[in-house]
């Protein structure tokens, strides 16, 4: 708080740096006040002192770092966090770790997080009920955000008490039970808002009792709190001891899913939990309970928020501007129809922030003393010496060496061959993602080889275990010399070169990754691929990438069930962010211009509404269709290639059984018909000129393709057969003559780039243009649509859709999508897990699975519905 920072600045003579933020509850001007400087740049601080995890790429070595890292309990999710912090030689203490000699915690804000998690989770809990169709007095609690204060939220948690004393709870759903879990300051802070209602408490033992009787009172709610020694037995029959316990976990199992989980409505979860513990609930506990109809639980709140922890099936933590998601044990997937079955389930992973000014000060009077030892220098303070996990020599501190096993079984592909070498051909928009991936596991090195040296070196920032070198590809002496050096192949040049990589890889017997189609060219190579004993995985992006990831995961699990694909409709596309869209075209590149040109002239073939449909690439754009994903997105989309070929790669039967199989791009409504008509002046066409040279102006040019007419809007006009007394045709051409003004292609004053052709002119142009300015996000947006027919006749649709933004200042929504997947399609070669041999793309289990799983952990996930169809 700004009162600590003054202390430090004029009691220890600290230089305190606050980096600016418009979110955080005390604005900038008060710290500055206080004596801090308002700064972006935490470069020159010596210790940096955060309160969530910090992204990998924006770790500062050298440091020491205090933050909740959530790593000391080796949580695998996190261990390239642990081992980026090692690298860097980061000194990292934990808030978590920050005890007394006795093991109480000093520094935390888990109480803050049982308030805030509880009134969260009545908030869902209402709408969850409401969704079952039942009208019931949750639904007046707001979300913690919502108030003043914690005594305004306890207020109207108390009202709605009343209302629950008055009015009664809906009957069918039995004995409205709370349990939480743990005795800490979690599950201390969530009962301090339950008890705000009307309650009885029932111990374990009573739970099951209350709903075999008729006698439990509907005008009140019953509490259960649950310890480990009500849910734990011992293997071998003998009673629980706490110590023995914590010293031989392995020795226990839990019985949660026998005793306690069928008798439980809401689940508020407060344990501290690690590998080595037993889990409170499993997948297959959890999927048996729900067969078997066993599962009554409306809602959980995983307040302690352990990804794939104490509850193996809480798969991601959810944020304050969407708090839940539902998971249904029966098929094991998530998705956001609160209608739909399954568990509600919150788990916000900075629950304290919704009670933003009361948390802050009290986590900044438990720290402040610690920050000024710090300060001083006293790294060996016995607090701050218990709360170390990594050291500045890049190591394990001392009571933290049981980590470097979970380290060793993150990285355990390397162990075969400590020293892995990938090289990237490329240094292009996409490639920071795969590279800082790749250097996530200290047994790696990455080899940049490009054509453009400043690029590449901007690429690798210096980093030892990355480093650059000059290359033209189409050299093959000298591509060959680099493929023999190392392990792996990742090509991001341009996938007309990639059958040639792939060439050199067969020779030296090297894996390759690309994110490209499998292009015909490549396919041909298959059986030479296989008799060298190597995998060519290919189509590892986005699109194609990601999309046939979740495509493929739900086609099988139709087809599992007995069920088939009568339909199936995906869009992607890239664009700028809506705030970004601020051009006529309504479109920024972060993938290369002529790649995405080229993609509008590409011929299309699919099926729709029971039709067979072919359009030319000359006619792509007039194809056009207003796709309506979200409300918000006001959003058109084309025909993507060959969608029919899918049907056979996607093993989805004969095309007559299906309606529909159409694969789309989505822009924004206005980028087609403007396209079409650069496309007829004759902008997108690539056949040879020798004139467009150094010291011409698009002016020149522009009187090149529409003759040296002085009246541009009507050589325009003329050129695209529009008639400018139609008022539709005349907003159109207004339309054209204001893009070409904006794109300053109409004068004298604007040089083109000497180029091959038009085409190539126009997307050298377009590429200064088009480009996002500081601060500006792109965005991802894919939407897949299900047409399904079960065994019993019944049909349903389901839809899968991701949306991803770019982050100012680090990577672009377009590098993420296409950099981690294929980061991690490397990965899966590297450390064996992926087998196959030949040419493949990740369209079976072995590679979809595991790559979906990965990019969760990388914040990339799909939201998914159902709808009922008859």
């Amino acid at each position: 708080m700004p009162e600590h920072v003054e202390r430090l600045v004029k009691e220890a003579g600290a230089k305190v740096y606050v980096q600016p933020s418009t979110k955080r509850v005390v604005p900038d001007e008060k710290y500055q006040l206080a004596g801090a400087t308002i700064t972006q740049d935490l470069s020159v601080a010596d210790v940096i002192v955060g309160v969530k995890e910090v992204p990998i790429d924006q770790l500062i070595a050298d440091k020491t770092y205090m933050f909740f890292s959530h790593t000391h309990k080796g949580q695998k999710y996190n261990m390239p966090l642990l081992q980026a912090i090692l690298d860097k030689r980061i000194r990292l203490i934990d808030y978590e770790l920050l005890t007394n000699e006795h093991s109480r915690r000093l520094v935390q804000f888990s109480r803050f997080a049982g308030y805030a998690g509880l009134i969260d989770s009545m908030h869902g809990l209402g709408h969850r009920l409401l969704a079952l169709g039942y009208g019931n007095p949750f639904l007046a609690i707001g979300m913690s955000y919502m108030y003043r204060t914690l005594a305004d939220a306890r207020l109207d948690v108390t009202r709605t008490g009343q209302v629950i004393m008055d009015d009664g709870l809906p009957r069918q759903m039995g004995p409205m039970s709370f349990v939480f879990t743990g005795d800490g300051e979690v599950a201390r802070g969530a009962m301090h808002v339950f008890k705000c209602l009307p309650h009885e408490w029932v111990s374990p033992a009573e739970l099951k009792d209350l709903y075999k009787t008729q006698s439990w009172d509907n005008h009140k709610v019953y509490g259960c709190q649950v310890t480990a020694r009500d849910y734990l037995v011992r293997k071998d029959g003998w009673k629980f001891d706490r110590e023995h316990y914590l010293e031989h976990p392995d020795q226990y199992m839990s019985i949660f899913h026998e005793k306690i989980a069928p008798y439980a409505s809401v689940l508020v979860n407060g344990i501290f939990w690690d590998s080595r513990f037993p889990r409170l609930l499993t997948n297959d506990q959890a999927t048996q309970l729900a067969v078997d109809n066993r599962l009554r639980m409306l809602s959980i709140a995983d307040i302690s928020c352990d990804i794939n922890g104490s509850l193996e099936f809480m798969s991601h933590s959810t944020t304050i501007d969407d708090p839940y998601f539902m998971y249904d044990p029966v098929t094991r997937k998530t998705h956001h129809n609160m209608e739909g079955k399954g568990v509600q389930i919150m788990s916000i992973d900075n629950l304290p922030t919704e009670l933003p000014l009361e948390a802050s000060e009290y986590f900044s009077n438990a720290l402040f003393p610690f920050v000024n030892q710090l300060v001083a220098g006293n790294f060996e303070h016995p607090v701050l010496k218990r709360a170390t996990i990594a050291t500045r020599e890049g190591t394990l501190a001392p009571g933290r060496k049981r980590l470097e096993a979970v380290l060793a079984e993150h990285g355990k592909g390397a162990k075969v061959n400590a020293n892995q070498r990938v090289l990237l051909l490329g240094s292009g928009f996409v490639s920071a993602p795969l590279v800082d991936y790749m250097l996530r596991d200290s047994h790696r090195s990455v080899t940049i080889a490009s054509n453009l040296p400043k690029e590449a070196a901007q690429l690798s920032g210096g980093r030892k275990r990355a480093p650059v070198t000059g290359l033209d590809v189409s050299d093959k002496g000298a591509l060959a010399d680099l493929v023999s050096k190392h392990d792996l192949v990742v090509s991001f040049v341009p996938a007309t070169l990639h059958p040639n990589v792939a060439e050199v890889c067969i020779a030296k017997k090297k894996n390759m990754v690309t994110a490209s189609y499998i292009s015909p060219a490549m396919q041909a190579l298959n059986d030479k691929v296989a008799a060298a004993g190597i995998t060519v995985l290919n189509e590892v992006g986005l699109d194609p990438g990601i999309d046939h990831l979740t495509a493929m995961q739900l086609f099988d699990e139709v087809r599992d069930k007995g069920g088939r694909i009568t339909s199936f409709v995906s869009w992607c596309g890239g664009l700028p962010a809506p705030e970004a869209s601020n051009n006529p075209l309504g479109y920024k590149f972060s993938w290369s211009p002529k790649g995405v040109l080229m993609a509008g002239l590409n011929s299309a073939h699919f099926k729709r509404d029971g039709k067979i449909i072919e359009v030319p690439g000359n006619s792509l754009f007039e194809s056009a269709v207003p796709v309506d994903i979200n409300k918000g997105f006001a959003l058109e989309g084309i025909p993507n290639r060959d969608s029919l070929k899918y049907v056979d790669l996607y093993n989805l039967g004969d095309i007559s059984d299906m309606t529909t199989m159409f694969r789309g791009t989505l822009r924004y409504k206005g980028y087609c018909a403007l396209m079409a008509s650069l496309r007829n002046i004759g902008l997108l066409n690539d056949k040879p000129r020798s004139d467009i040279s150094s010291g011409m102006s698009w002016a020149d040019l522009m009187d090149s393709l529409l003759g040296k007419e002085p009246n541009k809007v009507a050589a325009i006009a003329s050129r695209l057969s529009l008639d400018a007394k139609n008022p539709q045709q005349a907003a159109h051409l207004n339309t054209i003559v204001d893009a070409l003004n904006w794109l300053e292609m109409l004068s004298h004053d604007t040089q083109v780039a000497p180029s091959a052709s038009v085409f190539d002119a126009f997307c050298a142009h377009l590429q200064k243009r088009l480009v996002y300015a500081p601060g500006e996000r792109d965005m991802v947006a894919m939407h897949h649509e299900f047409g399904i027919k079960w065994r019993d006749g019944s049909q349903e649709k389901r839809t899968s859709t991701l949306f991803a933004y770019g982050e100012p200042g680090g990577y672009s929504a377009m590098a993420k999508t296409v950099g981690f997947p294929a980061a991690i399609g490397a990965d899966l070669l590297l450390s064996g897990k992926l087998k196959r041999k030949g040419v493949i793309a990740p369209m079976t289990k072995d590679v979809y699975q595991p790559m979906l799983h990965k990019l969760e952990a990388e914040n990339i996930r799909f939201v998914e519905a159902t709808y009922k169809m008859n």
